[in-house]
């Protein structure tokens, strides 16, 4: 989804709850990487990898001057002999510490992450929680948006604004207005009239 899908969904969605939870998670998630430093890591199960967020949040990063919301994609089937970037497999999560941050993106309650988020959390890595709501998961994270399912947005959905969020609120003045030209331009683009024909 790029920025004017991003700026239509925003526009449809003025006056609901939604705006403000996507804000809110999204300045959590920018505080914790900022404040701490520590680095991003993102994870999902073994049926839902976050791979799409991730991409975003990287472009994000470097769009807003923030490099700290770059993640690294925790994957459940990593294999030695994927790309370095998606070579982090599960071991990842039991090797962090004070300072980290770890967002779970989970359509359902991820039963076999548990134990490594909750290790992660004593360990002093700040949790956050993106999917379903509720559960054992929602219990031990340190802050929550919850998308069950039949809500008015799907997980995806909320991913983009999420991601977009994050990476409008902490960028400087100048990284902020690069955001704006950037929709700016496209905005034009695609509301140009076609060119003349020959």
């Amino acid at each position: 989804m790029d920025a004017v899908r991003v700026a239509l969904l925003r526009e449809v969605l003025a006056g609901t709850e939604w705006l403000g939870a996507t804000r809110r998670f999204a300045a959590v998630l920018r505080g914790s990487v900022v404040a701490h430093g520590g680095g991003l890591l993102l994870v999902g199960t073994p049926e839902y990898e976050p791979w799409h967020l991730a991409a975003h949040l990287v472009d994000e990063a470097a769009w807003s001057g923030t490099p700290e919301l770059a993640p690294t994609l925790v994957r459940q089937h990593a294999r030695p002999s994927d790309p370095a970037h998606l070579a982090v497999g599960p071991g990842r999560i039991a090797a962090a510490r004070r300072g980290e941050t770890l967002l779970v993106v989970a359509p359902e309650e991820p039963a076999a992450l548990l134990e490594r988020v909750h290790d992660a959390r004593r360990a002093g890595v700040t949790v956050l929680a993106l999917g379903a709501g509720g559960g054992e998961l929602a219990a031990m994270a340190h802050d929550t948006l919850a998308v069950p399912q039949g809500a008015e947005l799907d997980l995806d959905s909320v991913q983009h604004l999420v991601s977009a969020a994050a990476g409008e609120n902490g960028g400087s003045p100048r990284a902020r207005r690069g955001f704006r030209d950037r929709l700016s331009r496209l905005t034009e683009a695609l509301t140009a009239p076609p060119p003349a024909p020959w």
